[in-house]
């Protein structure tokens, strides 16, 4: 615990706290780029650019030893990574604009090849001279054990340069995200802007290998905006909440690594990110279920309390128990079942706003009307007190319990 606690306050050595720094910034870009690919339905993009990075990572540990260099350079390996990358994402983009083949046919069959390519590319390595396997396979789940200084300040630098393109960006890129076509009509050139997306989305991906892995970078790209998305419907707060989200997962998931090297620290930072997914989940004020199970309780009530008074109203005897009890809560009804004052009252209010219902469609002469009364909506919060007063002219007098 005490080990924790140091690699989240920065004392657990100058390697951990560049590689805590570099993995926060990273999450804080993944999660907003990430929003973008989620708001524009294209999250399994980032899929298929994730797994297009492992032959160009195998490639350039060939190349670098074929050249006389260390295979093992970081920023070598990123490079390779980079323009792997990118030819995947070309590949589906033509795929999808040249054949009839939908996106995600396209994406299925660009991360299975590529994926599978890089797969037989390690083993070739593996039987190369120089060091079987390099440790390349850290960049399939991420490892931060055995990092090099230059390792995580090519990583730390790459996340703040990550963060402030997004900042830079943000504007139009929201536009498309949120509405492509009114974006066009501004003048914005929507291909140019996409491209800037995913140019982002795979410049974090690269940046990412090393930390979180080119399996589980997704998760990080997608589970902080779908997180943040419980907790706000305004497209701006999605972005932030979600660089949030992604901030704190990995740096948390960096720091708790640091602390214990036998965790390894991609799948820690996806399995907290997926925490505060599920507490989001549950517990989000507007989106979350409790938030609806308490909403649709409170419905239950109010259908319960407005169907009891209508039995009030028409001397019926009531004989559900949840009704009961609610009329009972609110004082509307004695134990034996007999309304009280109050209770009346309200009976004889339910009653006349269902006969004013019935004279304001014949009023106005609107179906629409029918589609706005619920029964469970005030009459005072649709009309006016000229138009209800009206209402109660033409019924011509006290309706129900007096």
């Amino acid at each position: 615990m005490d080990g924790f606690l140091d690699a989240l306050l920065l004392d657990a050595g100058y390697n951990a706290r560049l590689v805590a720094i570099g993995a926060g910034l990273l999450g804080l870009s993944a999660g907003a780029a990430g929003t973008f690919l989620f708001l524009r339905k294209r999250a399994l993009v980032s899929d298929a650019v994730a797994h297009s990075t492992l032959p160009g990572i195998a490639l350039a540990f060939i190349a670098m030893v074929a050249l006389g260099g260390d295979g093992r350079w970081l920023p070598g390996l990123l490079i390779g990574s980079a323009l792997s990358a990118w030819a995947g994402l070309l590949a589906v983009q033509a795929m999808t604009r040249r054949t009839r083949l939908s996106e995600d046919a396209a994406i299925g069959a660009v991360l299975s090849v590529f994926f599978g390519l890089g797969v037989v590319l390690l083993t070739v390595i593996q039987t190369m001279s120089a060091g079987r396997q390099a440790g390349l396979e850290s960049f399939l789940l991420g490892s931060t054990a055995g990092m090099l200084y230059a390792d995580a300040v090519t990583i730390a630098v790459g996340g703040a340069l990550s963060v402030l393109a997004i900042w830079i960006l943000r504007r139009p890129m929201t536009l498309v995200t949120f509405d492509a076509e009114y974006a066009a009509a501004r003048g914005v050139n929507v291909p140019r802007v996409d491209l800037m997306i995913m140019g982002l989305v795979m410049a974090i991906t690269v940046i990412g290998l090393k930390i979180v892995g080119l399996i589980l970078i997704v998760a990080m790209l997608i589970i902080p905006p779908v997180t943040a998305r419980f907790w706000t419907d305004r497209s701006g707060r999605v972005i932030w909440i979600a660089a949030l989200v992604g901030g704190v997962s990995a740096y948390t998931g960096a720091a708790l690594s640091a602390a214990a090297p036998a965790l390894p620290t991609g799948p820690i930072i996806v399995l907290i990110s997926a925490f505060l997914f599920a507490l989001s989940l549950f517990f989000a004020p507007a989106r979350g279920v409790a938030a609806a199970l308490i909403a649709r309780r409170r419905f239950q009530r109010r259908v319960h309390r407005r169907q009891g008074l209508l039995a009030l109203a028409r001397d019926e005897i009531i004989h559900d128990g949840l009704t009961l009890r609610v009329l009972q809560d609110e004082g509307l009804i004695r134990p034996d079942g007999v309304a009280t004052e109050a209770g009346r009252a309200q009976a004889a209010k339910v009653a006349r706003d269902e006969h004013r219902w019935a004279v304001a469609r014949e009023v106005h002469q609107d179906s629409g009307l029918t589609g706005r009364y619920d029964g469970l909506t005030p009459i005072e919060e649709v009309f006016t007190p000229d138009e209800i007063e009206e209402f109660d002219r033409r019924i011509g007098g006290p309706v129900g319990v007096a």
